[in-house]
């Protein structure tokens, strides 16, 4: 697809990036040139200079030849804007990234009468996120599939668990027979398993499997999973505004820190039922008084990518917290990953996927028959979900007989309102869908699963 994306900051430079590395023709347009060197230097992808809100501009950058215009610059009207032209002279697809809540509470007004194809709101896609981590506290990662019916969990090994040295085999047997174990992470290693892979103490799984059943795995591995009662948030970010709101529908105390006095005033007001504190959580005394020890959640959401590392740090030598850190910019994952920092939440990643997503549903009308696609640890490991819409090689034929591609493992079929763990006897059908996860990249149609 010819896409053009408006804005070339932290979340338009992730999206060139990955948008490019999936072949996709990708036109960078913002008015910083310095900005757009730097994406020429990295990327193989087209740049013009410019105001992306002129229809110049656009024209330049081919707006009538492209299937798609993203606008992710940091003005909500500016964005709203460029797609309006976008759809007037080019009849495109469009996408806006809408953060302030005003706006995006008449978002679907803005949608119909500009013609918007997806609005994104980060800040609230993010808090989504977090708000899922908080609900199932023990779980490092969950992603849904099949509109929320399947999730795949992460979660780690414990020591001391039953499944330590168990096979996958013994796992499905045994533990539970409705949970398949789609991809492991050990020592920086990355095994997509079958039957005789052998799971280990500290080793991060992810398993697929429906969300009414996660209490009950994570008892029987014994990851211990105590309910979130009590919430602090450090930072009164717009994360944290729809954070907070989240939690306390759920009836989750929550406490917010915040240096801004001004800011103080605004949660104060927006949120009536959350504790807002005006201070500097870089105090450690004041994290003390205001109870840190205590939280059973501890998330850290400032604008510094550092202090929430440093915060989160502390949070785990003073508290049994589950701990969630927003990271935006630091580029030493493999440093950050060592750290026990909770789970890493990272706006502009979740901003991409969404879009990305998008994207993938709407190469389903030029021959792709991927609904959805995930990528993990890494994006060394891929999830993809398929939308099984007329019989091919691989259907109607036990599992058995299909020779699949290696590092390649069929998690669930949805058939209907059921939900079948796969075994080899099992068949994919026409109307079925399908999740694979792999660690081979470029499937685009079911039939790519066969070697």
């Amino acid at each position: 697809m010819k896409i053009i994306i408006v804005g070339c900051g932290k979340v338009g430079f992730t999206l060139a990036q990955q948008l490019n590395d999936e072949g996709h023709d990708i036109t960078l347009i913002d008015t910083n040139e310095s900005k757009l060197e730097k994406a020429l230097s990295q990327l193989d992808v087209f740049a013009v200079a410019g105001n992306g809100t002129t229809f110049r501009t656009q024209q330049e950058a081919g707006i009538k030849e492209s299937d798609l215009l993203i606008a992710v610059t940091g003005r909500d009207e500016v964005n709203l804007l460029c797609c309006l032209i976008a759809k007037k002279s080019g009849n495109c697809n469009t996408i806006a990234r809408v953060r302030n809540p005003e706006y995006f509470e008449e978002i679907g007004y803005l949608r119909e009468e500009l013609g918007l194809s997806l609005a994104v709101n980060p800040e609230y896609a993010c808090a989504r996120s977090i708000a899922n981590l908080i609900e199932v506290p023990s779980a490092l990662d969950i992603t849904s599939f099949a509109k929320g019916r399947i999730n795949m969990i992460q979660i780690q090994i414990p020591e001391g668990s039953l499944v330590n040295e168990m096979s996958v085999y013994e796992f499905a047997n045994k533990v539970h027979n409705n949970t398949l174990i789609c991809a492991i992470e050990r020592a920086h290693e990355v095994l997509i398993p079958d039957g005789n892979t052998t799971i280990k103490a500290g080793d991060l799984m992810y398993v697929i499997m429906p969300p009414s059943e996660i209490h009950h795995l994570l008892a029987k591995i014994g990851i211990k999973s105590k309910p979130i009662k009590s919430v602090m948030i450090i930072g009164g970010s717009m994360i944290s505004y729809y954070l907070a709101a989240k939690l306390r529908a759920a009836h989750i105390q929550v406490k917010i820190i915040e240096q801004n006095f001004e800011q103080c005033e605004r949660l104060s007001e927006a949120l009536p039922h959350a504790m807002i504190i005006h201070g500097d959580a870089s105090d450690r005394q004041l994290l003390l008084e205001e109870g840190i020890e205590d939280m059973d959640a501890f998330i850290s959401l400032t604008n510094l990518d550092e202090e929430n590392l440093i915060l989160s740090l502390f949070a785990s030598k003073v508290s049994d917290a589950k701990k969630i850190t927003k990271v935006d910019k630091v580029a030493f994952s493999e440093v950050v990953d060592e750290l026990p920092i909770g789970t890493i939440a990272c706006p502009k990643n979740i901003t991409a996927k969404t879009i990305i997503q998008y994207i993938r549903a709407l190469q389903n009308s030029y021959g792709s028959n991927i609904e959805t696609l995930y990528r993990m640890l890494d994006d060394r490991v891929e999830a993809l979900e398929f939308a099984i819409r007329q019989e091919s090689k691989v259907t109607n034929k036990p599992l058995t007989e299909l020779k699949l591609k290696k590092n390649l493992l069929v998690c669930a079929i949805i058939r209907g309102k059921e939900i079948i763990t796969p075994s080899g006897k099992d068949q994919i059908m026409q109307g079925d869908t399908v999740i694979v996860v792999t660690t081979n990249k470029g499937l685009t149609d079911i039939k790519d699963i066969l070697a």
